[in-house]
Order: structure tokens, then C-alpha cells, then sequence
């Protein structure tokens, strides 16, 4: 499920928000200054910013350039329109005026994850591990493991599901379309091919064998 990070110093706005959020699905980060919100972003990436403007430490204006490659949507009491330009045009995905209708902001969230799953749809990272699937490669502490099509779509589908077994019948379909040729006898031995090269870059086993159902992905 995504991940939200609400950066606000006002803490019922920050409860009030986390609780909708939370409604919808979606899991929360909370920090109350930009300089918590720089110490919570070393430590996580979450998969979208809610930023308001006027914070200690750090403002939002402040922050903004340093949140590379998460959508940013900014919640703020400014309602000029100089602010709202300068702030989209400086990395802002979008800007909403407090106070605001929480079901437009919240389509504005969908909005935003789409937009980025769609971005994204090459690239998956779980962990120190990313799989480029456009380019067949996975890498983990910055060592390129090449993979072969069939391969490449099963670690793809359990990077896709996290911690979650994926059942043998349903890795054959879901990946039936990219790679036909896998079949129940072979998906074993590719599942050893993979574990294998993952594991001689570290020494860590991503994937396990859970009896009786499938296969899981470690992080």
C-alpha cells in the first residue's frame, strides 16, 4: 500500500489527514519541521509528500528542491498565485489551498501515485534490490545482475508482492504472456537460477520456498 509522508507542524491537521488516509488505505510518516522531515526521508522513501509551507526548521520552500524523485503536493494557507507558480514550476507536483475539501485532495493523491506508477513502470525496488525489467537487470549495492526474460518476470511479480507468497499457479499465468515457454516442471530450476545470482552478489537469499504454496520474496 502507498505511503504518505505529512509534513505539518499543526498536529490536527497532521492527525486529521493521517486518519483519512489511513481510511483510504494508504499507510502515514509524520513529521512536524522540515528538519524532521529531511531526518525521516534519509531513513525511508515514501511514495508521496504532503508539504505545507509555513514550518520550523526548514520551510517547505525550503525543503522542496531537497525531495528528489517523490511527488510533492503542497498544502498551504498561501493562496497567491505567485506562490502556487513559483512552487509547481521549482518541483511541486501540485498545490491545494488550505483549508481544503478532503475528497479533492485525496483525488489528488490518486492523481499523483498513478502518474508515478506510470513513470515508474519499468523500474521496481524492494530493498537494496531494483530489477530494470526494460533492461533485464537487477541491481543490488550498485552490482548488475544480468537476468534472462523468464527470470526477470518472476523476480518482477514477486517484487510485486513483498513478503507475500505467490503461489506456483499463479506465477505460470501471471507471467504466461512474457514468457511462455516457463512451465511448472521448469519454474524451479528458474527460481535457483535467480536466488543463485542474487545471492553471489551478498551473500543474502531473496527469495524463499514457502511448503505447500509458492515463493516469497525477502527484504
Amino acid at each position: 500500500m502507498p505511503n504518505i509522508l505529512i509534513i505539518d507542524d499543526d498536529v490536527n491537521i497532521s492527525e486529521m489527514l493521517c486518519e483519512a488516509l489511513v481510511n483510504e488505505g494508504y499507510t502515514c510518516l509524520k513529521a512536524y519541521s522540515g528538519t524532521e522531515a529531511v531526518m525521516i526521508l534519509s531513513q525511508s522513501e515514501p511514495d508521496l509528500v504532503l508539504l505545507d509551507l509555513m514550518l520550523p526548521g526548514l520551510s517547505g520552500e525550503e525543503l522542496l528542491p531537497k525531495i528528489k524523485d517523490i511527488p510533492v503536493i503542497v498544502v498551504s494557507a498561501k493562496a497567491d498565485i505567485a506562490d502556487k507558480v513559483g512552487l509547481l514550476l521549482g518541483g511541486a507536483a501540485d498545490y491545494i489551498t488550505k483549508p481544503f475539501d478532503m475528497q479533492e485532495l485525496l483525488a489528488r493523491i490518486t492523481v499523483q501515485l498513478r502518474r508515478k506508477n506510470n513513470s515508474d513502470s519499468s523500474t521496481i525496488k524492494v530493498g537494496d534490490l531494483t530489477l530494470y525489467f526494460d533492461k533485464l537487470t537487477a541491481v543490488i549495492d550498485q552490482t548488475e545482475i544480468r537476468l534472462t526474460r523468464t527470470e526477470c518476470a518472476i523476480l518482477k511479480l514477486l517484487m510485486q508482492n513483498p513478503h507475500t507468497p505467490v503461489g506456483k499457479t499463479t506465477i505460470l499465468e501471471k507471467i504466461s504472456y512474457d514468457t511462455p515457454d516457463c512451465t511448472e516442471r521448469s519454474l524451479k530450476q528458474h527460481i535457483s537460477n535467480i536466488r543463485h545470482k542474487l545471492q553471489a552478489v551478498n551473500g543474502t537469499d531473496y527469495i524463499e520456498a514457502v511448503y505447500g504454496i509458492g515463493f516469497r520474496l525477502r527484504s
